[in-house]
């Protein structure tokens, strides 16, 4: 599976921003779907997962309450919506695909997914 992400961009603290996931290649409906941040300077970290059977979703704790994930089957995509958005959230976002059903905490080792897009930046401006 090929991913694509996009919807990054320049926004003010407090703003918002959806972030999409495009698939190609095979059916989003077979995988979880994760996504990760990489902040300058720091090491990339997991912010959200939808998994595959139930679409059960996690959080990082940073995020919790702000951040939403969702899927569109039709659409063969997965969007992370973002709130509230602060000048910590500042980073590359990307998109990866697991095979496994996904449960905490396992949800954010990157180890656990085989397929990357090649992220979009998230600017929020304070």
């Amino acid at each position: 599976v090929q991913l694509q992400a996009s919807g990054g961009g320049l926004v003010h603290s407090g703003g918002s921003l959806r972030l999409s996931c495009a698939a190609s290649g095979d059916t989003l409906d077979y995988y979880s779907v994760g996504w990760f941040r990489q902040a300058p300077g720091k090491e990339r970290e997991g912010v959200s997962c939808i998994s595959l059977k139930d679409s059960n979703t996690y959080y990082a704790d940073s995020v919790k309450g702000r951040f939403t994930i969702s899927r569109d089957n039709a659409k063969n995509t997965v969007y992370l919506q973002m709130n509230s958005l602060k000048p910590e959230d500042t980073a590359v976002y990307y998109c990866a695909t697991s095979a496994l059903e996904m449960y905490s905490p396992s949800w954010y080792r990157e180890v656990v997914y085989t397929s990357w897009g090649q992220g979009t930046l998230v600017t929020v401006s304070s």
